[in-house]
């Protein structure tokens, strides 16, 4: 049985594109990992609206710093280790306009979450556990997203490239999000059912290859 811990933001926590509210726990794309994997195997669903990377967020951390992945990663795997394997899903958020970063900042982020998470003793029997990460897709933010991520379209574009060249420094397996889902249409930023069904089932075949499960 393994145990997974799943890092991310709003597209892990499962914000509905047409409401904002929750999406059931069984069509978030945790719940549909879960699905594909089997109920010998534990989820463990990590995920905060707004979550950036590595970055405090001035306008919308509620507490100092509440916002930023880096901050939080520790105590987190702490919390529930051991798990085999974590699965890091953020980037997203670092491309809001208040950041002023470049899609390799924001992958170089992501890194050092890998890298954290692979210099821990968070693993089974004080290993590090094993780590996946997922690179955003492209975004088009629209409606009320439109203004907080000017000019950020085109830098989505480039975070694929960027997290490929980080994954393959950090010996991390990849998953690239942009060829397999786009975000909603209704607001391009987050996934509807169907989306992270595709994700969902994405993940499952990556995870059965690293595990063996």
């Amino acid at each position: 049985m393994a145990r997974i811990l799943c890092f991310g933001d709003s597209n892990t926590w499962g914000s509905d594109p047409q409401t904002g509210a929750r999406l059931a726990a069984e069509t978030r794309w945790p719940g549909v990992l879960a699905h594909h994997l089997g109920d010998r195997h534990t989820i463990i669903e990590e995920g905060l609206p707004g979550r950036t990377t590595v970055f405090d967020d001035p306008i919308d951390d509620l507490l100092p710093g509440d916002r930023n992945g880096k901050r939080y990663l520790v105590p987190c795997m702490q919390s529930h280790k051991p798990f085999d394997l974590i699965i890091i899903m953020l980037g997203t958020n670092d491309l809001k306009t208040r950041f002023s970063v470049t899609a390799a900042d924001i992958a170089e982020g992501a890194e050092m979450l890998v890298t954290l998470a692979l210099g821990s003793e968070c693993g089974p029997a004080g290993a590090p556990p094993n780590v996946l990460l997922v690179c955003p897709p492209p975004i088009s933010p629209a409606g009320d997203f439109a203004e907080k991520f000017q000019g950020a379209e085109a830098k989505s574009h480039g975070l694929a490239k960027e997290f490929t060249r980080v994954a393959a420094a950090a010996g991390c397996p990849l998953v690239d999000l942009g060829l397999h889902v786009a975000p909603s249409s209704v607001d391009g930023l987050h996934f509807d059912a169907a989306g992270h069904a595709t994700i969902g089932a994405v993940i499952a075949e990556a995870v059965a290859r690293m595990l063996d499960v």
